[in-house]
């Protein structure tokens, strides 16, 4: 037998070239997509917590005056974290679900914020992870409330 036909019947090198189409399409079909989605799930988690910590800050830390939101507001917003800004806060009075104003007198029981969050998939189509239809379909916004009493 030639040495080529001995290779040919041999075949141990064939393993060592079907890997690195293997390992090719596992890298780019499997790993990079799941990649988009773990830093999507870091981001979503990091600013819900931005949120939680920014309620404990609050709840913690009372304002003075919890009936007039727009003397702490401003202060209590500088605390919150930079990544995450939270653009307002509105505080909820009695048992609906109504901001406190010159109609709804009942005591503030909540207060309610939001952030946003945008997400950028490189790999993933931006189709899959966003929302279609807003001004920026990779935004969303989270929103928190937590009890004064």
């Amino acid at each position: 037998m030639s040495k080529k036909g001995s290779l040919i019947a041999d075949q141990r090198g064939a393993v060592a070239f079907e890997m690195i189409i293997v390992y090719w399409f596992l890298c780019l079909f499997l790993l990079l997509p799941l990649a988009d989605v773990a830093v999507a799930g870091f981001q979503y988690i990091s600013a819900w917590q931005a949120l939680r910590a920014f309620g404990q800050y609050v709840q913690y830390a009372p304002p003075p005056d919890v009936t007039n939101a727009s003397s702490w507001a401003s202060s209590a917003l500088a605390k919150a974290d930079s990544r995450f800004p939270i653009p307002s806060i509105q505080l909820v009075c009695g048992d609906s679900a109504f901001a406190c104003s010159a109609s709804n007198t009942a005591s503030p029981k909540y207060y309610s914020y939001t952030t946003t969050v945008t997400l950028a998939p490189m790999v993933v189509p931006k189709s899959v992870m966003c929302q279609s239809g807003n001004a920026d379909p990779c935004a969303y916004t989270l929103a928190y409330s937590e009890r004064f009493q």
